[in-house]
């Protein structure tokens, strides 16, 4: 499987996360991956499956100095990546943002021999990115304080897990940008499903472990809510609160976690979404959260 086609996503440039370069062997697994609608339109392209990650930069026409690593989501099985990947990525860059999209590995078998866990894979990718995006920084005049994340839906779980302590029985890949922190210096999350897919912490009576083994194994082990890290960014979270996959009481365990660690949070659970709002609900009250979010991020001195 091969890397689709130079510039295919209307990015500025592109690199593989892990390579001979960085000293990580992804033992034998293809050079990228597959679209599974590679002739549809850029805004509806899907990943369905990853040998190799990938990030993929965006350069905006009035550089803000600022920069945000865009997880989409879907399920960890799939990627959405141009609804809530590229198209994000896009109103980021019009805000000034340089924005980075990664295409990562999902939770699943194929990744379970030796250091690279199933489970910890996604996570293992997001971290690299956000250490290879500072350190790319000072070339691209991108303030390595002013890095944060945004995650859509699992793409929101993904992000929070950069909040979250790495879990002690993981054995995390050698880096070679490890002295690059991986820390988001702000956090955006759009209907994540922060811990309510863990055993133990659901909220829907017997709901039976979420295939393959290895995603489960992940939401089981990292749960931002109960995982944050000491003196966590601030963070804004958008939810609907009738929202059938995603319930919003994981928007408000983050919020609450949030403000006992002392951060900036802030918290919108509008009446009614669909799951997967993205910034395609104009007509729809929710439809305003991302001038809610640019005010937001006025405020936080991110703009």
């Amino acid at each position: 499987m091969s890397l689709p086609d130079q510039a295919r996503f209307g990015e500025t440039f592109s690199w593989p996360l892990w390579d001979a370069a960085t000293g990580v062997d992804l033992g034998g697994c293809g050079d990228g991956f597959v679209l599974e609608n590679p002739s549809g339109p850029l805004s509806d392209l899907v990943v369905s499956h990853v040998d190799r990650p990938h990030c993929f930069g965006i350069v905006p026409e009035k550089p803000n100095g600022r920069a945000a690593l865009v997880l989409a989501g879907g399920g960890y099985t799939q990627l959405v990546v141009g609804k809530e990947g590229f198209e994000v990525a896009r109103w980021l860059a019009a805000l000034g943002f340089h924005a980075f999209v990664v295409v990562h590995r999902f939770p699943s078998a194929a990744f379970a021999a030796g250091l690279l866990c199933g489970a910890q894979a996604p996570v293992d990718d997001a971290i690299e990115a956000m250490r290879q995006i500072r350190a790319r920084a000072p070339k691209l005049g991108i303030d390595p304080r002013g890095v944060g994340v945004v995650g859509l839906s699992s793409g929101g779980h993904l992000a929070s897990c950069l909040v979250a302590n790495y879990p002690r029985n993981w054995v995390a890949p050698v880096s070679a940008f490890a002295e690059h922190g991986s820390r988001p210096d702000f956090l955006i999350v759009g209907y994540g499903p922060i811990s309510t897919n863990a055993v133990g912490r659901t909220i829907v009576a017997n709901k039976p472990a979420l295939p393959p083994p290895e995603k489960q194994a992940l939401y089981d082990a990292l749960q931002p809510d109960a995982h944050l890290i000491d003196e966590p960014p601030p963070a804004f979270l958008v939810y609907a609160a009738d929202d059938p996959i995603v319930p919003a009481e994981n928007g408000r365990r983050l919020h609450a976690a949030l403000e006992a660690k002392g951060a900036h949070a802030e918290l919108h659970i509008f009446a009614h979404a669909p799951h997967g709002f993205a910034l395609r609900e104009p007509d729809l009250p929710v439809g305003q959260w991302p001038k809610l979010c640019e005010k937001w991020l006025r405020q936080i001195g991110m703009l």
